[in-house]
C-alpha cells in the first residue's frame, strides 16, 4: 500500500463533513473533477471502500467513518508539529506555560523566580485558558506545557508530572447553611446543585448548571444557585461573599504539569524540574 499523502486526507475529510461533492470543492477551492479521482485514487490506495455513492447523495461506509475520525487527528497532528517546528526555529526561543486564573495552586511565581536562574531557561510566556481549553494548546502546538488537574482532565498523547495533591472544599455563599462549619463530608451536600464545566465530561453532573470560567462559576455559587467544589487553594482567590470549607472525604485533586509526550526540549525539562522542586519545599506531604 502506498502512503497516503496529508492533500488526501484533507480532501477526503472536506467530503465526509460536507457528504457532497460539489460543497467539498466549493470549500477546497478547487473543481469537482480532480477532487472525485482524488478520493479514488485514495480508495485504491487503501483498498477499501470510502463513500457510497448514489442519485440521492454521498455517505459514508464503516472504514469511512473510521478514516474521518482518524483523518482529523493526523491532520491536527500535522498542523501542530509544523507550529512547534516554526516555534522551535524562532531567533529567540520562549516556552508558553498554559494555567487557569488561579490554577497553579499558587506555585507559579515562585517557579517563574527558580526558573529564571536556570542556565536552560528562556523566556516565558503565559497563556491563560479556561478550565475545558488548558490542555488544547499542548496538542495543537501553540503551548508548551499546561498546569492541569487529576482526575478530570483527558491526558491522552501527554507526560505529566505530580505537583501537590489538594484536599477538597464546598464553596458556598456567605449565607449557605453550611458556611459557618469547620468542615463537612460529602454527606452534607446532599440535595445541593452542582455546576459542570462546558466542554469536561465527568466533572459535574449531566443536568448540572454549565459554567464557562471562574466568574460564572463563582456568581452561580453566590446567587445560592449552585456549590462548587473546589481544590484547597482556591481559598486565596475567592470573593469576599463565598465561602470555602474543607470537605473531610472528598476524593482529592492532584496539580500536575503536563505536556506533549514528544518534546524534547531542554528548556521544558528544566521548567518541569524546577516546579517539582518547588511544589516539594511547599507540599506538606510527599506527592504520590
Amino acid at each position: 500500500m502506498d502512503r497516503v499523502e496529508t492533500r488526501e486526507l484533507e480532501y477526503f475529510l472536506a467530503v465526509a463533513e460536507e457528504l457532497h461533492f460539489g460543497r467539498a470543492a466549493v470549500r477546497l477551492g478547487i473543481a469537482q473533477p480532480p477532487l472525485s479521482r482524488a478520493i479514488k485514487q485514495l480508495e485504491r490506495r487503501l483498498g477499501v471502500l470510502l463513500l457510497e455513492r448514489d442519485s440521492r447523495g454521498v455517505a459514508l461506509t464503516p472504514a469511512g467513518e473510521v478514516l474521518a475520525k482518524e483523518a482529523v487527528t493526523a491532520l491536527d497532528a500535522v498542523a501542530a508539529a509544523a507550529r512547534r517546528t516554526r516555534r522551535a526555529g524562532n531567533a529567540e526561543p520562549t516556552l508558553v506555560v498554559v494555567t487557569k486564573p488561579s490554577g497553579d495552586g499558587g506555585l507559579l511565581p515562585a517557579v517563574l523566580e527558580a526558573y529564571a536562574r536556570c542556565p536552560d531557561a528562556v523566556e516565558v510566556q503565559i497563556m491563560l485558558r479556561g478550565v475545558a481549553a488548558r490542555a488544547r494548546p499542548l496538542r495543537d502546538g501553540t503551548a508548551d506545557v499546561a498546569f492541569l488537574h487529576s482526575p478530570f482532565e483527558d491526558l491522552t498523547g501527554l507526560d505529566t508530572e505530580p505537583l501537590l495533591v489538594e484536599g477538597r472544599c464546598a464553596l458556598v455563599a456567605a449565607d449557605h447553611r453550611l458556611a459557618g462549619r469547620d468542615s463537612i463530608v460529602m454527606a452534607d451536600l446532599e440535595g445541593e446543585t452542582f455546576p459542570r464545566w462546558r466542554g469536561v465530561p465527568g466533572s459535574g453532573p449531566p443536568d448540572g448548571l454549565e459554567v464557562r470560567e471562574g466568574s460564572e462559576l463563582m456568581q452561580l455559587v453566590a446567587l445560592g444557585r449552585a456549590v462548587a467544589l473546589v481544590p484547597e487553594s482556591a481559598r486565596s482567590q475567592i470573593r469576599r461573599d463565598l465561602v470555602c470549607v474543607p470537605i473531610l472525604d472528598a476524593e482529592p485533586m492532584t496539580l500536575l504539569l503536563a505536556w506533549p509526550e514528544s518534546s524534547r526540549s531542554p528548556a521544558l525539562a528544566a521548567f518541569v524540574r524546577t516546579a517539582t522542586e518547588v511544589a516539594a519545599a511547599r507540599a506538606p506531604r510527599p506527592v504520590s
